[in-house]
């Protein structure tokens, strides 16, 4: 909120020189906020008009005081007009310093969250993965497009932030850009790790996220159908690139490596046990979390079939995540699937249709995926109704003969 600006100048007439003139004292208010500072000119009290905060007369010196006194009125104003733009508000004690020519150390959000952004961008690569740093990229330009367009400024002291503004910041998110749930959270959720930042470091000393709690949609982690995984595994494509992809792709879904440990995945990695079979052994990049999986056959034929255009200790030469999106997007075409094929889809598809659906226990695909926590597992797990079906069925058989019901004798 705007808060008015008065800037008035006063004699200090309790210690008046040796000349008989007084100092000129400047007070900034902003709200509740006060400063005082020192014009370093002096009048004499006598030709002083308080209520104009100014010197009478046309005098050579009143001229040269009122002069004086401008030009720090109007350097005041313009200060203030900054910051106004810049970041929303200032204190007076700020604004004392600023047109004086004193730096401050005001931390903004904005600022803050470029900085941390700048830092992740430095990692990615090495500890961090390019597309959780395009989501704080974009969630660093929702805010600031929010910014701009509800308070007219491009950035915001962190002393602002309030239970009020995040909800503001959420209606925004939710009624003007008419976002689901688990959209708005993706924005949230790194919005609220840059305050936590401040939290940290001092530039707040209270969390506005207290109160906050945010609407959560159902997860909908979509998998393939045993028949649009088929339909996949059969095309065949000009493309000796769209070829890998899709294989890349088949590979994933048949043992629920995510994109980034795919792209990591070299012969080290492989082990065979005792009884002959092979296994993926690796820890995760995005947890540290060590994943085991059991090499299927299909699989195993993926990782013959591309032996002989090995390089490098990596099974697979897999292309960048651009590339993959956009030959993912035409396979879907090819095939006939109205679904957006991804590696998170690929994932999920071997956890619920070809793991859960076939009867491997929850606790197994959880070790499988390199998951720390089971109930992640949970989410993404979904029971096909073929599943459930055939589940039933068993049930029915098992229980056939085992109770029975005695009917009422009045019937």
């Amino acid at each position: 909120m705007k808060e008015e600006l008065k800037v008035l100048f006063y004699l200090k007439k309790n210690q008046v020189k040796i000349n008989g003139l007084c100092s000129v004292m400047g007070r900034i208010t902003i709200g509740t906020s006060m400063a005082q500072f020192s014009a370093k000119v002096e009048a004499e009290p006598s030709k002083w008009n308080a209520k104009a905060g100014r010197m009478t007369g046309k005098s050579n010196h009143a001229l040269q005081i009122n002069r004086q006194i401008d030009k720090i009125n109007l350097s005041i104003h313009a200060r203030y007009k900054e910051y106004l733009t810049n970041r929303g508000s200032v204190t007076a004690e700020e604004l004392k310093n600023a047109f004086q020519g004193i730096a401050t150390t005001q931390e903004t959000l904005l600022k803050v969250f470029a900085e941390h952004n700048e830092v992740y961008h430095k990692r990615v690569g090495i500890d961090r993965v390019k597309r959780t740093y395009k989501g704080y990229c974009n969630a660093y330009s929702h805010l600031a497009d929010f910014l701009q367009k509800k308070y007219r400024v491009r950035d915001m002291s962190f002393n602002q932030l309030t239970f009020s503004f995040i909800e503001a910041y959420d209606f925004y998110l939710r009624v003007d850009l008419k976002m689901k749930p688990n959209t708005i959270l993706g924005y949230i959720i790194p919005f609220r790790k840059i305050v936590r930042i401040a939290l940290n470091k001092g530039f707040i000393t209270r969390d506005p996220f207290t109160e906050y709690k945010p609407e959560r949609g159902q997860s909908e982690h979509r998998t393939l159908t045993d028949e649009e995984l088929q339909k996949i595994m059969n095309a065949t494509f000009d493309s000796p690139n769209r070829t890998l992809i899709r294989d890349l792709f088949v590979f994933s879904s048949f043992c629920g490596l995510a994109f980034a440990d795919l792209r990591r995945l070299t012969e080290k990695e492989l082990v065979t046990t005792e009884d002959g079979k092979q296994w993926i052994v690796m820890a995760r990049k995005k947890t540290g979390t060590v994943s085991r999986v059991r090499l299927l056959d299909i699989p195993l034929q993926i990782i013959e079939k591309y032996k002989k255009d090995r390089f490098s200790e990596k099974l697979f030469s897999v292309p960048g995540y651009s590339t993959v999106d956009i030959n993912l997007k035409r396979i879907a075409e090819i095939c006939g699937i109205k679904k957006n094929l991804t590696y998170h889809m690929s994932r999920h598809t071997f956890a619920s249709e070809l793991c859960l659906s076939q009867g491997v226990p929850i606790e197994t695909v959880s070790r499988m995926l390199g998951h720390k926590d089971i109930h992640t597992t949970q989410i993404y797990a979904t029971v096909s109704t073929q599943k459930i079906s055939a589940d039933m069925k068993q049930l029915s058989e098992r229980m056939a003969g085992k109770f029975s019901f005695v009917k009422s004798q009045n019937q």
